[in-house]
């Protein structure tokens, strides 16, 4: 897409998010959704130098895996709430986090390179929107 490619790029994690969560049982969704993370994070490796090398570009912002890496993020860490408040801020809160880059979110994106630099920035603001998800689900409780 080429208005908001990330937050478009983050929408595939929801995706396989919502899949396992409304069609496995709840004893498998943790494992099929830290399969699905490894998955991506897989694919994200596989095809980093790739998309470097045709956009020409060190973090091409049309290369989105990282983007659905790090809101997958979110339902691996937290494991309770309702489903709707866990989709709906954590995806908003790892779309704003992304773009602000807290560090050391900052300082990955800048200073790291290669495939590891374009995850893990995306990454750490996963975590940091997890943490404020947690937060969420525990006030409505």
């Amino acid at each position: 897409m080429p208005i908001a490619p990330g937050t478009f790029g983050a929408l595939p994690g929801v995706a396989m998010h919502l899949a396992v969560a409304l069609l496995l049982p709840e004893k498998w969704q943790w494992l099929a959704l830290a399969l699905c993370f490894i998955a991506v994070c897989i694919a994200h490796f596989w095809l980093t130098p790739w998309a470097q090398k045709y956009w020409q570009d060190s973090d091409p912002s049309q290369f989105v895996l990282d983007e659905a890496a790090g809101y997958m993020v979110v339902p691996l860490v937290v494991t309770a709430g309702p489903l709707w408040v866990i989709v709906l801020a954590g995806f908003l809160l790892f779309r704003i986090i992304d773009i602000i880059k807290i560090p050391p979110a900052r300082q990955i994106d800048r200073n790291w390179h290669g495939a590891w630099g374009v995850l893990l920035d995306d990454i750490v603001s996963g975590l940091y929107a997890s943490g404020l998800v947690w937060v969420i689900v525990l006030v409505m409780n």
